[in-house]
């Protein structure tokens, strides 16, 4: 009975947070079945809640980063066109493989790379100064860099063109836009020394042995066990050519399966020797973009680690940038979909 009118109680809901409860009293005439419906309603409306709060969680969509990286893309006049500047077999679907493990299972009996128009990378200039940067360093990592003149010389010249591109200026035209860099293009070529080539040290107790640049594009090697970073196609292409890499399989979801013309892939491969278990890169890009991509998401953000959610051209990938105080840690792509099908998933 309720104690203020004096009739039966009625079940009541009472909202607590997020969650929904049913609180049923005696209610004359109830039965078991009643009762367990009634149990099962709270349950129902519990999972709901938990279903919709698992679905709130997951990142959306960085819209507006998506408008300036489409942009990027279709000013990305040096970025090659599959099928005619270069062609791949991605073959078979990896396995799965620990860290550490330097003998696995070859699913890719074919290089990944079938074919590639040397002439267009020669052609182009910021390709041509990057290919020259990717013998300066050091592969193993406690090793100190030793930085000669000749390869700082590169090093310039190479960021000169990057800051040539129409690439680089829209990039640096936001930034600027955002208070993110100096409209000054000096002072922002050496935030682009500092982010992308300044040595720190990336083992303890050992010199100044990496850089973001070295990392990301070269590629590096970690107490001869394992290959850290190494997210760049252009290099992944020469090192197979020089038949130092050997290209085991993709790596992907069990229905979504890589394309020819996919933009980012997620790869397991071999080189000299280490195994990478999982790796991922842009296919067919130009430096200046990757760069430009991921220069706004580390000056965008000031969180050690960042993940962003975007669209680009048909694909959706994660973007992740690690810092390593105010220098790039590593910086790579992890396709999550592509050729729209996350598009047409939505829609239905």
């Amino acid at each position: 009975m309720d104690v203020k009118t004096g009739l039966p109680m009625r079940s009541q809901r009472t909202s607590v947070g997020s969650e929904v409860l049913l609180e049923t009293g005696n209610i004359p005439g109830s039965t078991p079945l009643l009762s367990e419906l009634k149990e099962f309603c709270g349950v129902l409306v519990l999972l709901t809640v938990f279903l919709s709060g698992l679905d709130a969680s997951r990142p959306a969509v960085n819209q507006e980063l998506s408008n300036i990286f489409n942009e990027l893309w279709r000013l990305d006049v040096n970025r090659m066109t599959p099928g005619i500047d270069y062609n791949i077999s991605v073959q078979g679907r990896a396995g799965y493989v620990n860290q550490g493990i330097h003998v696995v299972r070859d699913y890719a009996s074919q290089p990944l790379f079938s074919n590639v128009n040397e002439n267009k990378l020669k052609n182009a200039t910021t390709i041509s100064r990057f290919i020259r940067l990717l013998d300066n360093y050091e592969r193993s990592t406690g090793v100190a860099e030793q930085v000669t003149t000749e390869e700082l010389a590169e090093m310039n010249l190479f960021l000169d063109a990057v800051l040539q591109t129409e690439v680089m200026k829209r990039a640096h035209k936001y930034l600027v836009s955002k208070g993110k860099s100096s409209s000054n293009l000096i002072h922002f070529k050496n935030q682009l020394r500092l982010i992308w080539f300044h040595l720190y040290h990336r083992q303890r107790n050992a010199g100044l042995d990496s850089s973001g640049f070295e990392h990301v594009f070269v590629g590096e090697t970690k107490s001869g066990a394992e290959i850290v970073g190494f997210h760049n196609w252009i290099q992944f292409y020469l090192q197979e050519k020089n038949r130092h890499l050997d290209y085991k399989g993709y790596k992907a979801r069990d229905l979504d399966l890589p394309d020819q013309d996919d933009h980012v892939l997620n790869l397991q491969f071999s080189w000299h020797g280490l195994v990478k278990p999982v790796g991922s890169a842009f296919i067919g890009t130009s430096p200046e973009f990757e760069m430009a991509l991921f220069t706004i998401v580390f000056l965008m953000n000031t969180e050690r680690s960042t993940t962003v959610l975007v669209n680009i051209d048909q694909c959706q990938m994660e973007l992740v940038v690690i810092r390593h105080g105010r220098s790039l840690g590593t910086a790579y792509p992890k396709l999550l979909s592509s050729n729209s099908r996350h598009v047409r998933q939505h829609s239905h």
